[in-house]
This record gives structure tokens, C-alpha cells and sequence, in this order.
């Protein structure tokens, strides 16, 4: 297994953070593989300087070391620029979309629901008929990627085997901003494939993204990696950890004097890798991971009633 740690420094590392690593590291180790740290830090506005080198302290302090010097995705801007102009160029892969998220919700005539968590209403083709050798309107627009009308599916070491339309359930998608900067989907593919990554583990929320991400390792002629969305970390009101919560940091609990190996031995038994929620070094669990124990569903939690705070 070569697998990936890929922290967005858009603030910083939470509970619900450490819990998605701890996984990363406890499934590379123990496979004999190798775990890689990038950081991805594309979303320029939101990118916060500090948020940087605060990620890499957290995880070293949680106890998980990684193969090789962080990475930036930012430090891989020339190589987005070659694979975008390979997927826009001669195979009417892409189009130019000037639309506007008031634009498409105005274009359909009903509420949109959607299975999957956090996304929006598919968009209605209403670029879609640009062919190549079109003249590139003038106004600003986004690259988007022209879906399969097609079943996809992936078998997932958590969730099983998961199967979506794309064409139908998401749409077609950006491949890039309207300030022309590369789009996550888009990075974050030709990352793992220059960086050799044939696992990605992450988030329960990102099953959408990537069925977006097999259609772009088709277009480019490469094998995917293997998944494992993980069960996430939620407030006590089931939406995911924020400020309203109370504060998560990592570096908060470190502050008030919280050992590492109490958020670890927290993690493992929160999984069912653990007996007991006793400290416990990250190290000293690698022997105990097992995906077959991992829950589907996600975890709830009180944080400011974790750790005797």
C-alpha cells in the first residue's frame, strides 16, 4: 500500500482530522507500505500561512511518521497546467461554462435533492454544446469535465461496493475555476498518480468526488487507486465538527495539557480497534487495525466532555 496524508490548511486540524491520519498510518504501516504527506493547499483564498506547518506539527505530535519531505500542491502548478491541456485539447472532453450557481439554479424547474452529502444541483448542460474548434467565450467561465451517462463502481474497504451515474447524480463538473486555477478533482488525481498513490483513504463525505476522479483517471489512461471512505467525526447535533462545538483544535488539547496517546487511544476504540479507550501510542496499534472493525456509520461526540476537559 502507498497511501497519502493530504491535510487542506484552510484552518486548523481537528479531532474528526486526526482520526482520518491515525487510519492512513495505522493501514500503510501495517500493510508494509508507505504513507506520503502532501498538503493541499490549492484553495488560495481560503489558505491559511500558519495552517502549514501547524498541520505537520499535529500529526508528528500524534505520533505518525511518513515516508519522505512534505509536499505543497501549489510547488505542482506546471504539471495541472500539462494534464488540463491534454483533457481540453482535440478530444471534446471539456467545455467553456459561463454560468453562474444563481444561473443554474434558475435553469432548473425543481428542487434538487441529492444522495450524496454536501452536493449541489446537477448542472443542466446549458454550456454543453460547445465542440471543439468553438470560438472560447470571452466572458469569464470554468473548464467543465463532460460526464459518462454510464454506472460506475468502486468497491470500498469501508462502504462496500458503491455505483453512481454521473451523468445523472452529479453532472458535469469544473475542472477548473473561473480565475483559471486547476480544480481539486483535477490535483488531486494527477497528484496521486505522479506520487504513485494506490490508496486513498478519506472522508465518508467524498464518495461523490470520487466517482468525478475515476471519470478523470479514464481520460487519462490510468489505473485508479483503491478507496476507503471513512466513518467522520460529528457534534453532539450530527453536523460535522465546527465552533459550535467548542474548540476541536488539535492544538488546543495540546495546549491544555492532553496527551497525544489520549486522542489516539480515543480514535481506536471510537473505531472498535480498542477495548477501552485508555492512551495508547499510535505505534502500538498497528498490529490492531483491521477495516473489517471499522463502523459504516459516523461517530458523535461532546468534545468539550472528552479528555476530563
Amino acid at each position: 500500500m502507498r497511501t497519502r496524508l493530504a491535510p487542506s490548511p484552510t484552518g486548523a486540524q481537528h479531532l474528526g482530522n486526526a482520526r482520518t491520519h491515525l487510519i492512513a498510518y495505522w493501514a500503510a504501516r501495517q500493510s508494509g507500505g508507505e504513507l506520503v504527506f502532501r498538503i493541499d493547499d490549492l484553495d488560495s483564498p481560503r489558505v491559511k500561512t500558519w495552517a502549514i506547518e501547524q498541520a505537520i506539527e499535529d500529526i508528528r505530535w500524534l505520533g505518525i511518521d511518513w515516508d519522505g519531505p512534505p509536499t505543497l500542491q501549489t510547488e505542482h502548478r506546471p504539471r495541472y497546467r500539462e494534464t488540463l491541456t491534454t483533457i481540453t485539447g482535440g478530444r471534446n472532453l471539456a467545455y467553456p461554462c459561463v454560468c453562474s450557481r444563481k444561473d443554474i439554479a434558475e435553469a432548473l424547474s425543481a428542487p434538487h435533492e441529492n444522495r450524496f452529502r454536501g452536493e449541489g444541483p446537477v448542472y443542466p448542460g446549458t454550456c454543453a454544446g460547445y465542440q471543439d474548434g468553438d470560438p472560447i467565450p470571452p466572458q469569464v467561465h470554468c473548464w467543465r469535465l463532460r460526464v459518462s451517462d454510464e454506472t460506475l463502481a468502486f468497491d470500498d474497504a469501508v462502504l462496500g461496493r458503491q455505483r453512481c451515474n454521473p451523468a445523472r447524480e452529479l453532472g458535469d463538473f469544473p475542472i477548473t475555476t473561473k480565475d483559471d486555477q486547476v480544480s481539486y478533482q483535477l490535483a488531486v488525481v494527477v497528484d496521486d498518480v505522479s506520487q504513485n498513490v494506490d490508496w486513498v483513504i478519506r472522508g465518508n463525505d467524498l464518495v461523490a468526488s470520487t466517482f468525478r476522479q475515476l471519470e478523470l483517471y479514464r481520460h487519462l489512461g490510468c489505473p485508479p487507486p483503491h478507496y476507503a471512505h471513512v466513518p467522520l467525526v460529528r457534534g453532539a447535533d450530527g453536523r460535522r465538527l465546527a465552533k459550535r462545538h467548542g474548540d476541536t483544535r488539535l492544538s488546543h488539547y495540546r495546549e491544555r495539557g492532553v496527551a497525544a496517546e489520549a486522542i489516539v487511544g480515543w480514535a481506536a476504540h471510537s473505531l472498535g480497534l480498542s477495548d477501552t479507550a485508555e492512551p495508547q501510542k499510535a505505534a502500538d496499534l498497528i498490529d490492531h487495525f483491521d477495516w473489517s472493525r471499522l463502523p459504516k456509520q459516523d461517530t458523535v461526540v461532546d468534545p468539550e466532555r472528552l479528555f476530563g476537559l
